[in-house]
């Protein structure tokens, strides 16, 4: 009986426990989250760009999630972007990868990490940070060596 009561009393206070939704406006760049968080192409200056942008068309494409890099260096991850159905794939992510946007949306933080569902794209102002001048359209070291 006691664990059938703590059962009811969990669910009626989950409510209270919720991350609160804050509205902000944020601009960065969408961004490819597995290479971010993995350093699987090199390090976050390698993969972000002009220098990543197939590579991030591509796993948006696949269903990696996408994010959003702010000019504070936050990374949210977006859950929703505009008015498509989801945020990994879709026409509106493949077109917007690796571009600078100014987003409107409801923010939410939980366990620390923020997460983002962009209700409109206030700005797009396409790919402003031009990588590939370092780094090459594909990074040399994301090329596997020939094997002999």
């Amino acid at each position: 009986m006691l664990e059938r009561f703590g059962g009811m009393l969990a669910l009626v206070l989950a409510p209270a426990t919720m991350a609160a939704a804050e509205r902000i406006t944020v601009t960065g760049e969408i961004i490819d989250t597995w290479c971010y968080y993995s350093g699987v192409m090199g390090g976050p200056d390698a993969v972000v760009g002009s220098a990543h942008h197939t590579c991030a068309m591509w796993c948006s494409a696949g269903g990696i999630p996408i994010g959003l890099l702010a000019e504070d260096g936050t990374v949210y991850t977006v859950l929703k972007l505009g008015p498509q159905a989801n945020a990994t794939g879709g026409d509106t992510a493949l077109t917007l990868a690796s571009h600078t946007i100014t987003a409107d949306g409801m923010f939410y933080e939980r366990d620390g990490v923020k997460y983002i569902v962009v209700e409109k794209v206030v700005e797009d102002m396409g790919i402003t940070n031009p990588t590939h001048e370092e780094y090459d359209v594909v990074p040399s070291f994301a090329i596997p060596e020939p094997k002999e």
